[in-house]
């Protein structure tokens, strides 16, 4: 029996499941969703398929197979994209359960891909997800995403609410790991680096830690107990650049703003349908190999030397695409990469970040800018590859 005090920001149990179908196919906002995927059919049928399709699902598991794998298939059939995953074998979860701590390129697929991978190479289960409570705009998104196996990392919080928050959600992480025999999946940070430069944040680890059992003095210990796998996700194309420097834009130009519901909903909707081109996901070693190395520094500097570790690892699982190469030329005013692109790849690579520029439509827009800020989404993993190798 799950704890009471995991209600508000769990998955639904898997006797949870048939009540949350029923109630998403009866909400309102969900079946204008349901129809702008399936114009052609009427509001009685588009319902009636759905459920005759989660005819005998009674678990999340189940909605992840039946329905979401379907889903991201046609995904990436329809963007033109293809995913694959590569790493250390024994690092996919067969009897062993993994928290994967990645870095962050989309809102929904990162999670959901890997969720495909794992299940895809003949795995028993796939992954928890965390989320942030800002995406669930709206009642149906919160049972959907529950539906398919997400916890909840609440947001905009007090101090004292986010020590409160934090410590909950850590002995979560802790109890699906080690009592429900689920896998865990986790950005490095809080939200997507915008510039792709990506680094483990330190307080996402301290979180993490919190919630170990109490025999477990040692911070190194603390960590061990959720056998943490660093993972890299590399996209050829980021569909949603264009919207991130976009951001920067607006935020040099105004401190103060911030993002609104609606930028919220264009990053997944882009994330979602946008071109990725080729996909790769890559598992590092397991922390449990190394962190013992670590284990006399004082608590400061374990979480510190862990991320810089974690970092290395990620970085070196990147997979790096023609624009990455081209993107540091352009940048570096030289043409050191040349051996790892072509002259059509170049007239590619410039005709996709010219369209990516004109979807821009801004006050003031400062292209100049705009194309040095995608520019260096792109050249980053490169630089970030080449320092950890």
């Amino acid at each position: 029996m799950i704890p009471s005090k995991f209600d508000e920001i769990r998955p639904y149990n898997d006797d949870e499941v048939r009540g949350a179908i029923d109630s998403l196919l009866a909400d309102r906002q969900f079946n204008l969703v349901l129809k702008s995927g399936l114009p052609f059919l009427p509001a009685a049928m588009r319902r009636g398929l759905l459920r005759l399709i989660l005819t005998g699902v009674d678990s999340t598991l189940g909605v992840q197979v039946r329905i979401m794998k379907s889903i991201v298939r046609l995904v990436l059939w329809r963007s033109g994209s293809k995913a694959t995953i590569g790493g250390r074998p024994q690092m996919l979860p067969t009897t062993g359960r993994y928290t994967y701590i990645s870095n962050h390129r989309d809102i929904v697929l990162d999670s959901a891909i890997l969720d495909v991978l794992i299940h895809d190479a003949g795995h028993p289960t796939t992954c928890e997800i965390a989320i942030g409570d800002n995406l669930l705009i709206y009642p149906w998104i919160r049972t959907l995403v529950r539906l398919n196996k997400t916890f909840t990392v609440r947001r905009a919080l007090s101090p004292r609410e986010l020590f409160k928050s934090s410590q909950l959600m850590s002995e979560y992480i802790h109890y699906a790991v080690n009592e429900k025999r689920e896998n865990i999946w986790i950005a490095q940070r809080e939200g997507r680096a915008k510039d792709s430069n990506d680094r483990t944040q330190e307080s996402v680890l301290k979180m993490l830690a919190m919630g170990a059992p109490e025999e477990a003095k040692r911070p190194a210990d603390r960590l061990r107990d959720l056998n943490i796998v660093p993972l890299t996700i590399s996209y050829e194309y980021d569909p949603c650049d264009y919207l991130k420097a976009m951001e920067f834009q607006l935020k040099r130009d105004n401190p103060t703003w911030k993002k609104s519901r609606k930028d919220d909903l264009d990053n997944m909707k882009t994330g979602i349908l946008g071109h990725k081109g080729r996909i790769y996901y890559e598992t590092g070693p397991c922390i449990n190999e190394w962190i013992d190395e670590l284990a006399d520094l004082s608590s400061a500097e374990f979480y510190t030397a862990v991320a810089q570790r974690m970092d290395r690892e990620i970085h070196r699982g990147y997979r790096l695409y023609p624009g990455n190469y081209i993107a540091d030329d352009i940048l570096t005013g030289k043409r050191q990469h040349t051996d790892h692109y072509t002259a059509a790849d170049e007239k590619r690579f410039a005709a996709y970040l010219q369209g990516q520029l004109a979807k821009i439509d801004i006050p003031n827009k400062d292209e100049a800018y705009l194309r040095e800020r995608i520019l260096t989404m792109y050249a980053n993993p490169l630089r970030n590859k080449l320092a950890a190798e």
